[in-house]
């Protein structure tokens, strides 16, 4: 693999609050949208490919370091704004509209973004969005999160999160065995948790009507791992019957981490799709 040049830079949203993006490569330009627990490097494998042949904006959302954590409880409304600018900012740097890929929570905030304004986006790739995980059921969860989180209470942070992901307990076990006896860096330990809180605050907020999403007409990709659990198989086949004409690639032997465990599979797929969308 060749290690692109990176370069770091601020955006401001429209309330003031400063994301710091990470920007590779060159050609046309693509969005990477982070999910829960990420940051600057959550879509650095996957970014290295792309930058072969596109301009590859990595932004850490807002409530992660080393972005602006504003206070008071984030929204969708909020992200959406601050997607918005990286848009723009990535537009202007490139003269056109941009391909907005996003993973997890961030494909949430992607879809909640088109659906707002659409205008400077060529394309939409969602890998996996969670959207069982919203509304009034979430509310118990981050409160409970909040108050683990208060504490500094890492194992309860964690076992809340789990309710909420729904990540069968094998799995669970498995990452655990993984780490052994392994201590997370401090720092990016807290900067995770404080970015889980802000994200289950917007979840809380928002809704599990999938419908509102056949509104959307920019050309749409969906991926997905056969192996990742339920309810998110059901998610998706609710999602692609929304969208209209949206695209769907579900990849065997992959869940829902597939961007770290397989990232030229993802790669490729989003280099395929953007091929053949309309200039």
């Amino acid at each position: 693999m060749i290690s692109h040049e990176s370069h770091d830079q601020y955006v401001s949203s429209e309330d003031g609050t400063r994301l710091v993006i990470r920007r590779v490569g060159s050609g046309d330009p693509v969005v990477l949208v982070h999910g829960s627990g990420g940051g600057l490097r959550s879509w650095a494998a996957v970014a290295d490919q792309l930058a072969h042949d596109h301009e590859v904006w990595m932004p850490a959302r807002r409530g992660y370091g080393p972005s602006d954590v504003p206070p008071g409880r984030k929204s969708f409304k909020d992200e959406s704004a601050d997607l918005a600018a990286v848009i723009e900012a990535a537009r202007e740097s490139s003269g056109g509209p941009v391909h907005l890929v996003g993973a997890s929570y961030g494909a949430t905030l992607s879809l909640h973004t088109v659906s707002t304004d659409p205008r400077h986006v060529r394309s939409l790739a969602l890998f996996e969005p969670p959207l069982f995980a919203a509304g009034p059921e979430t509310v118990p969860m981050l409160d409970r999160y909040r108050s683990a989180f208060d504490r500094d209470d890492a194992q309860e942070m964690a076992a809340a999160l789990n309710d909420v992901t729904r990540v069968p307990a094998k799995i669970v076990a498995a990452f655990a065995a993984a780490a052994g006896d392994r201590t997370p860096d401090p720092v990016e330990a807290r900067r995770s948790a404080i970015g889980w809180l802000h994200d289950l605050e917007a979840l809380a907020e928002d809704s599990t009507d999938v419908a509102r999403w056949s509104s959307i007409t920019v050309p749409t990709l969906l991926m997905q791992g056969a192996d990742t659990w339920e309810p998110m198989p059901t998610t998706m086949n609710a999602l692609a019957t929304t969208i209209p004409g949206a695209r769907r690639i579900i990849w065997q032997g992959q869940s829902h981490f597939v961007t770290m465990t397989a990232p030229t599979l993802v790669a490729d797929a989003l280099r395929q799709f953007f091929a053949e969308v309309p200039a």
